[in-house]
């Protein structure tokens, strides 16, 4: 696609991705500079639409951003009421008291909200502001400067052919020009990959870790219905297979969001995550509150687990990671919104004094200086060791050396320094050989369901005729190398069923992809064991279509 002659539009700032991070970083630079010129671009169909958190909100990030949110209109109405831990056993649980637990666990003055409301209202706020926001273009390509800096994004093609050709009704697209170019693609986005790949970002720091997190929305008995009230679970039904849990959030209208989170440094590549969430259900603790109830969405997404040593290099000549591609969740607290939302501010105050100073296509080391020393770096630091622990020692470990790690970090120090993660969760993936198959019971079609019938519940579409965007470096390694050796997982590991291998009688069983489901959670981009998946972006408008995630 490079020898297209493409119109190109100048900007001051572009900014891929409008998710809290992208919003936050073009409301704060009209904030500063009206007269700014500032885009961004989403691919959803429309903003929230690519939008899946838990989400219990910090709203530190708002206050910072735009303090008189309330008066506003913001969707924030659900305020926290009450904190529950609990750890599973197959047929009862334990309640963990809440006075062992650090300050920093305390959900007081949080809000249970959907994030994609929540985006949708930031974009009014842009918008308002006079950024200009485009849904439905994607961004399939970074645009070079002639000394290798990032100059801009190539955005809105549409209609290639099934083989990536151009054909008659292909639409170019355009490039899009700026100062600096703002990557706020979530997590594991592909033109974030690439630059961190091309300009070796993540030297000297550990390895991203991830976790897969599901969810669906319930509407329940009202009988049962407790707005505010939070719920966090660990143990079964993961056991010693992986780390992970659940949570459960009662917001408003009687509806409630359940969620289950794996992390993705599992071993044995006969789990199914799906399947876990499907039998967390039916415990006896959550399949009383659900019953009588419907479930009316479903969505997954990877969550970048890694924590501050894993952060890479924020940024590179003209370009800066924010929020999610940078990965800025604080793993205990089940939260990253918040710091999406300073992280973009941060990156917005950088970019404005860069170019106030006519600056433009350098390193914004302002960005990169406020995120390692502002309060980003003071949330993430405290927390820092807690899953490396999990990872290395177990969740008993975790809760323990984690929790006292956590307790002293609130006075200025750690037990275990900065502990770091090793292995890349693909590395993680061990062979077929040395585990034992997992038998999950069959969804009942009540409480659980099976993969395709929950897709169908995020709204998921993609044009059929274009070409696949789960791309494989070598055909033959799905069969020839990760069905024999690791027996299939991308088969399992997929929450939407985009991966089948397909045997037919006389022939060689095939490697199906089925992209037409996926959710872009990308989780087979992280966990593939031979690292021969890559997930980029099909064409504007596609994928799903999350109503209140």
């Amino acid at each position: 696609m490079a020898e297209i002659e493409r119109e190109a539009m100048e900007y001051d700032v572009v900014i891929v991705g409008a998710g809290p991070a992208g919003l936050s970083a073009a409301i704060r630079l009209k904030q500063l500079d009206a007269d700014l010129n500032v885009v961004v671009l989403e691919k959803g169909s429309e903003v929230g639409a690519h939008i899946l958190s838990g989400a219990v909100l910090d709203p530190v990030g708002l206050d910072e951003l735009i303090p008189d949110w309330k008066e506003k209109g913001a969707p924030l109405n659900v305020p926290v009421k009450d904190d529950n831990f609990y750890m599973l056993g197959e047929a009862g649980q334990i309640r963990i008291p809440n006075f062992p637990m650090p300050p920093l666990m305390n959900n007081h003055g949080n809000y249970i909200v959907s994030m994609g409301n929540v985006c949708r209202w930031m974009a009014e706020q842009a918008e308002e502001l006079g950024v200009e926001i485009f849904p439905g273009m994607a961004c399939s390509e970074l645009v070079y400067g002639d000394n290798g800096e990032v100059k801009g994004v190539v955005a809105g093609v549409f209609g290639l052919e099934a083989d990536g050709s151009i054909g008659e009704n292909t639409e170019p697209g355009m490039e899009l020009h700026g100062k600096y170019v703002f990557l706020s693609e979530g997590v594991r986005g592909s033109l974030s990959k690439e630059v961190i790949a091309k300009y070796d970002l993540s030297a000297g720091k550990e390895p991203q870790k991830y976790g897969l997190g599901m969810k669906e929305i319930w509407e329940i008995d009202p009988d049962k219905h407790k707005e505010g009230s939070v719920t966090h679970t660990m143990g079964w039904p993961l056991g010693k297979n992986a780390g992970g849990g659940s949570f459960i959030y009662h917001l408003e209208n009687n509806q409630v969001y359940v969620g289950f989170v794996v992390h993705l440094n599992y071993k044995n590549p006969h789990l199914f995550p799906y399947m876990e969430f499907q039998r967390f259900k039916h415990h006896p603790m959550v399949a009383e509150l659900l019953k009588g109830g419907k479930r009316v969405a479903y969505g997954a997404r990877a969550i970048s687990e890694g924590g501050y040593q894993s952060m890479p290099k924020m940024v590179a000549p003209g370009v800066a990671l924010l929020g999610c591609s940078v990965g800025m969740v604080n793993v205990p607290r089940i939260k990253g919104n918040h710091n999406a939302m300073l992280s973009g501010k941060a990156a917005a105050e950088a970019a404005y004094v860069a170019i106030r100073k006519g600056r433009s296509g350098d390193e914004l080391d302002g960005y990169e200086a406020l995120v390692r020393t502002g309060p980003i770096a003071h949330d993430l630091k405290k927390v820092r060791n807690v899953k490396p622990l999990w990872s290395k020692y177990g969740l008993v470990a975790s809760l323990l050396g984690g929790g006292l790690d956590m307790w002293t970090n609130t006075i200025g120090f750690s037990l275990f320094g900065t502990l770091g993660h090793g292995k890349s969760d693909a590395e993680a993936t061990e062979e077929a050989s040395k585990h034992t198959p997992i038998d999950y019971p069959k969804p009942d079609g009540k409480l659980s369901f099976d993969r395709l019938t929950n897709v169908a519940f995020s709204f998921t579409n993609h044009e059929e005729s274009q070409p696949a965007h789960l791309r494989l470096s070598d055909d033959a390694i799905p069969v020839a190398q990760n069905l024999p050796k690791f027996a299939g997982p991308s088969a399992r590991y997929c929450p939407a069923g985009v991966y089948e291998f397909v045997e037919e009688e006389g022939k060689d069983t095939r490697f199906v992809i089925n992209f037409q489901n996926c959710v872009h959670c990308k989780t087979c981009d992280i966990k593939d064991p031979a690292q021969n998946i890559t997930w980029t972006t099909p064409q504007g408008g596609d994928g799903p279509n999350y109503p209140n995630m």
